[in-house]
């Protein structure tokens, strides 16, 4: 059996193939991002699942792709603590933008983007990933992402410049105080998580004007550091991957349309497409 592993900081979705190259499981666990999650939580996290656990000794192979593993020493953290699960398996550990490659790829060079909890971009010419700028995390990068416009409702919250009814209606759903939340942004695991989570707040309310602004504003900067540098970026179609891409799609597509860029498709879960890819040309 082969396991492939999209891993984002908030989740991971896994796929399970058999010796015939059919899904035997689904399954989801939370998100392995190095640089967010202590590594020896990494292996309890994975044998909570009960699935997993049922299968481990017959996964041959894990490709596992996750945000934050664009280090070789991630790299190294997450196939050591997957091996410690699956003993018994050859661990292929790759970033989250070469998932990504090859969930978009569609038999033409594009540049590819990921906009979920965090954000970063690539271009794929259906062999070689051409990364020209690098990810940042979220204190000072991951423009247009679920942390970044998170942070940017909480911070507006705090500072009272959300309009009146979003601001009574933020207070009563969330009644957050700044001593937790400083907390949860300083001193709890996955802050980067906790702030994409209040993305449901403003995907609720997403055509509200002051809302629309606000997230525009974060597309028209997620294109200006992480697309436009590309010399590729006025002539390839932008393939995007992710849920914020994918919630905030029509507004995504009028930032580019301002900004005379070409977006292709937006895939929500690339898991699908990644296995996809996984059967019609690596195994």
């Amino acid at each position: 059996m082969v396991a492939i592993v999209d891993s984002g900081s908030t989740k991971s979705d896994w796929v399970i193939l058999d010796d015939f190259k059919k899904v035997f499981l689904k399954t989801e666990t939370i998100g392995f991002n190095p640089n967010f999650i202590n590594r020896e939580l990494i292996t309890p996290e994975i044998q909570k699942n009960s699935n997993l656990m049922l299968v481990k000794n017959s996964i041959t192979k894990v490709f596992f792709y996750g945000s934050g593993c664009g280090v070789e020493k991630n790299r190294e953290i997450i196939e050591a603590e997957i091996k410690k699960v699956f003993g018994k398996a050859e661990i292929i550990v790759k970033e989250d933008l070469m998932a990504a490659a090859y969930a978009a790829y569609k038999g033409k060079p594009a540049i590819v983007c990921i906009l979920g909890t965090g954000s970063n971009s690539c271009y794929f010419d259906g062999e070689n990933l051409k990364i020209e700028l690098p990810s940042l995390g979220f204190l000072i990068g991951d423009e247009g992402s679920g942390s970044a416009i998170g942070k940017q409702l909480v911070r507006r919250y705090f500072m009272k410049k959300l309009p009146a009814d979003l601001h009574s209606e933020f207070e009563a759903d969330y009644q957050l105080t700044i001593e937790d939340a400083l907390k949860n942004m300083y001193h709890a695991p996955r802050p980067n998580a906790y702030l994409a989570d209040f993305n449901k707040f403003v995907v609720e309310r997403k055509d509200h004007p002051y809302f629309m602004n606000m997230v525009s504003e974060e597309m028209k900067s997620f294109f200006e550091y992480q697309v436009i540098p590309y010399q590729e970026a006025h002539d390839a179609e932008i393939n995007f991957i992710g849920s914020i891409a994918y919630y905030y799609e029509n507004i995504l597509r009028a930032v580019a349309e301002e900004l005379n860029l070409n977006v292709g498709h937006v895939v929500q879960k690339p898991i699908e497409s990644l296995v996809d890819y996984h059967i019609k040309y690596i195994l």
